[in-house]
């Protein structure tokens, strides 16, 4: 369905995803695109689109429609069950906007509006309303105090938008919000220096392995074995019909065998980020999974290929701040890394800024520095939107296949 899109999540108070809302490219202001049949079959021949289960996976998926779209074009073969209904105008008065929305309840779905000075409720579509989203950027908090009351006397949930910080998170909790918007919760909590605990010694003598130029399967072999959850859930990525669709993996030189040095290193990575940060949210070990298959897409793409997976490793790593509560400037001086991925890491490779910034871009839907980054990179913009399509259901999978192992994360 979609091939130029960006995703980000709105998490609920325990920091688990609650959904994603999409933004799309081809959209006014992100909303909905209406494409010709020629432009859509054009899209589905030439690159590579998402469905909504591919983007969002299992949770629920926020979509802006344009009033025009929602009066007369209104996709039918949406999921009320999957999908809200984010109205761009809720202060339209056009004619058959009202009948629109509500013929759009009664088929199941959800509505939401954006309200940044809180005065939704004052609008005649409101009382069809259940999620109102308010930027807490843009407005003060004295006015969410005062007028949050009503909100929550409609039964209306709130979503508070642009929540960089643990802080306005911790406020937002605080005022009523319900969902929360913004990418808080990859930001460290309080930057503390502090020493790793010994029983991550394990997680950390694998970091290292995965970076290294060398490559014993030995040594490997025995830091997994001491701990049977990585034995396990090194086996469990393997097998993860993500990664290798043909054959069972039964054993970690069954393995090196099957899949080859550099992929295990990437592996081995994998799992030892994952139990590194088992205390945080799960949407950070995400997050960090599309930007390492997104890095080593874009690394293979430019012709640049590393043992050790350089630009897989620093994607995977890049998000270790808010994983560890410390500057990456302590982190690096703590883990055996290798003295390439540490200067990546710490923003002293050319290349891998470029496709950090890129990243960033995407995850934030800023259309034009992936214009302004394509031409830096020398790749075509929509071979690049190609690209983050396949990190997004590559990570997808492989975070259903640690999702069942992973501790929820506390407020």
């Amino acid at each position: 369905m979609f091939a130029f899109i960006a995703r980000q999540p709105i998490l609920d108070k325990s920091k688990s995803v609650f959904a994603y809302e999409l933004l799309f490219r081809d959209g006014k202001s992100g909303a909905f695109p209406e494409h010709s049949e020629q432009k859509s079959k054009f899209i589905n021949e030439h690159f590579h689109p998402l469905g909504l289960d591919d983007i969002s996976g299992e949770k629920a998926s926020f979509i802006t429609f344009s009033t025009d779209t929602l009066v007369s074009r209104f996709p039918t073969s949406l999921n009320p069950e999957s999908v809200v209904v984010e109205l761009a105008d809720p202060a339209d008065t056009t004619s058959g906007l009202f009948e629109a929305c509500q013929h759009i309840k009664q088929m199941g779905f959800k509505l939401a509006i954006d309200d940044p000075m809180m005065v939704g409720i004052k609008h005649s579509i409101f009382p069809l309303i259940d999620i109102v989203k308010v930027d807490v950027s843009k407005t003060r908090f004295e006015t969410i105090e005062k007028h949050i009351p009503q909100y929550h006397d409609a039964s209306v949930q709130l979503v508070a938008e642009q929540v960089n910080t643990q802080d306005n998170f911790s406020t937002c909790v605080e005022l009523g919000f319900d969902l929360f918007q913004g990418y808080f919760f990859s930001q460290p909590e309080a930057r503390i220096l502090r020493q790793l605990p010994a029983s991550k010694m394990n997680i950390v003598d694998l970091m290292g392995e995965s970076s290294s130029s060398q490559f014993d399967i030995n040594r490997i072999s025995q830091i997994i074995e001491r701990d049977a959850t990585l034995s396990f859930l090194l086996l469990k990525f393997i097998n993860n019909p993500m990664i290798n669709k043909r054959f069972k993996i039964t054993s970690l030189k069954h393995a090196l065998n099957y899949m080859g040095e550099v992929e295990i290193k990437k592996f081995i990575a994998l799992l030892s980020l994952t139990n590194l940060g088992d205390e945080k949210p799960l949407e950070i070990i995400h997050m960090s999974l599309v930007r390492a298959k997104f890095f080593d897409l874009l690394a293979e793409k430019r012709g640049i290929k590393n043992n050790p997976p350089i630009a897989f490793l620093v994607g995977l790593f890049s998000l270790l701040e808010g994983l560890l509560d410390q500057s990456m400037t302590d982190i690096v001086n703590q883990l055996p890394l290798s003295d390439e991925v540490n200067e990546a890491l710490l923003g002293k490779n050319l290349e891998i800024n470029n496709y950090m910034t890129l990243v960033r871009a995407f995850e934030s839907a800023l259309w034009m520095n992936v214009i302004k980054q394509a031409k830096l990179l020398n790749t075509d913009q929509k071979q690049l939107h190609m690209l983050y399509n396949q990190a997004i259901v590559w990570g997808n999978g492989v975070r259903s296949a640690i999702s069942h192992h992973y501790p929820k994360a506390t407020a």
